[in-house]
């Protein structure tokens, strides 16, 4: 008879394209929420959090760089149902809130959402398909006030978080600028929108390609280093050149830059409405104080995203870091967003102003980390060794002492038989210190404190003769404890 074959065990490894986060990453991360959500609440945005499963329909056919609807997500069909589809990101379901329950929501409907999103493309370094966004949108109201608050909130995070002024530039564009552009070239109509598709990647990619890429991008096509080769818009010298010029209208300030803009456009009603757009909320940022050395005018913002219909921007961090290879360049963008009157239309029929930012929290964390800055520093802990296991009650008074004076700590609970095993458990915990109390600490009424990060410096920097003498650990009465931690952590 032959032997039942045994069920393989599972392998314990992580999904490919996703990732486990741990303590202090999470710490980290819930503390930019917290920092970005303050920010956020102080502009009179309300919370929102949405389920992360929508239907497929609700979602539609806006993921980035994708052309067929439902692809790039990860979706499944319910038994002689609707099919169902993990959240790609946070504005689809927004746009399902508001038509949803347009008749209760107030309006404009101010609402900010954080929370993780699923995408399901090729993974890359760096690149996972689940990550964190942090969205705050107004949806109902036309004037693009709207879009130059989100712009002067989205400085005051990046200053909140911890990015420098000075250290990040948002970008400020209207894509009816860019609509009045290809009318112009002679790009309008439908049966130029496959020109205008390749028109528009190729403008994304000015800061990849550089000038000369774009251009060869405009005509014939490109051929990169590896002789792969990208066709082209095929367009002629005239209208290259038209797109040319709106890439190169960036001026020494906002005014030079709209009057450049305003020439590139003369004959097209919707690229001048884009300009006078644009003039408005730069005129609404100057009288904030939100000048150019925070928020620019700069026609080479496209965003790749559909559905956007207006002023559309990205936060840029300018200062250098170093890539896989060691080479110094920019860090890149961080966060962007726009207007997209279009996307609640889809629900009701009717056209519902919206504008909103999102920014790419992993993102902002990898920024900070690159700049060696926490966001906020994790509270340090203090652990309790156990001398003898049949005096455990009063080591859990010890930590109930140091926890109600707010004091992050926990009792050893493994194998208290070997010490050293104890300290080295509380160093692995990357520990700030660690109480002691045997038998006759107990009979005094003292404990011994030793602070580990201070013994740590010194075993690195002195002598054994000299560090005998340094104050990495010290005795204290029993009730002076949480005192004396407290006072060493800067709390008292």
């Amino acid at each position: 008879m032959a032997k039942p074959k045994k069920t393989p065990r599972p392998k314990a490894q992580t999904p490919k394209g996703f990732r486990d986060y741990f303590g202090a990453e999470v710490t980290r991360r819930k503390a930019m929420l917290d920092k970005i959500a303050e920010i956020y609440h102080l502009y009179g945005f309300d919370a929102l959090e949405t389920s992360g499963v929508e239907t497929v329909e609700s979602l539609g056919k806006f993921l980035p760089d994708v052309d067929r609807p439902n692809e790039g997500v990860f979706a499944w069909q319910e038994e002689d149902a609707d099919w169902l589809a993990l959240r790609y990101d946070l504005t689809a379901p927004l746009a399902r809130v508001a038509a949803q329950y347009r008749n209760d929501l107030p309006s404009p409907y101010r609402r900010y959402a954080m929370g993780p999103v699923w995408r399901n493309e090729k993974p890359g370094p760096g690149r996972f398909r689940q990550f964190y966004q942090c969205d705050a949108d107004t949806v109902g109201a036309p004037s693009v006030a709207a879009d130059a608050e989100i712009c002067a909130m989205l400085a005051d995070v990046l200053e909140a978080v911890g990015i420098a002024r000075g250290d990040y530039i948002i970008r400020v564009n209207n894509r009816k600028v860019l609509n009045g552009v290809m009318e112009v070239a002679g790009l309008s109509g439908d049966d130029k929108e496959a020109e205008r598709g390749i028109v528009l990647r190729a403008i994304d990619k000015l800061d990849r390609l550089g000038v000369d890429g774009v251009r060869a991008l405009l005509g014939e096509g490109r051929k990169d280093e590896s002789g792969d080769f990208t066709k082209g818009a095929g367009l002629g010298d005239a209208q290259a050149e038209t797109v040319m010029g709106f890439m190169a209208a960036l001026g020494d300030d906002a005014s030079q830059t709209l009057a450049t803009l305003r020439g590139l456009v003369a004959g097209s009603a919707v690229g001048n409405a884009g300009v006078d757009e644009l003039e408005t909320i730069a005129t609404l940022l100057a009288a904030q104080g939100y000048g150019p050395d925070r928020i620019v005018i700069d026609p080479s913002v496209v965003r790749g995203l559909g559905y956007y219909t207006g002023p559309v921007y990205e936060a840029e961090l300018t200062f250098e870091t170093l890539d896989e290879k060691g080479k110094p360049r920019q860090f890149g963008s961080v966060a962007g967003g726009g207007r997209y009157d279009d996307l609640v239309k889809r629900f009701t029929g009717q056209e519902v102003p919206a504008t909103g930012v999102s920014i790419g929290v992993d993102r902002l964390l990898a920024a900070l980390a690159a700049q060696n800055k926490d966001v906020e520093a994790e509270d340090e802990l203090v652990v309790v060794t156990v001398m003898d296991r049949d005096r455990m009650a009063d080591y859990q008074a010890m930590v109930a002492d140091l926890r109600r004076a707010g004091i992050r700590a926990e009792v050893y609970l493994g194998n208290p038989k070997n010490f050293g095993n104890q300290l080295k458990y509380a160093d692995k915990r990357n520990a700030a210190f660690a109480v002691i109390q045997g038998g006759d600490e107990q009979d005094r009424g003292v404990v011994q404190i030793k602070d580990l990060k201070l013994g740590a410096r010194l075993a690195e920097t002195v002598s054994h003769e000299e560090w005998k003498d340094q104050p990495a650990q010290f005795e204290c009465a029993r009730d002076a404890m949480v005192g004396e931690i407290a006072k060493r952590l800067g709390r008292d």
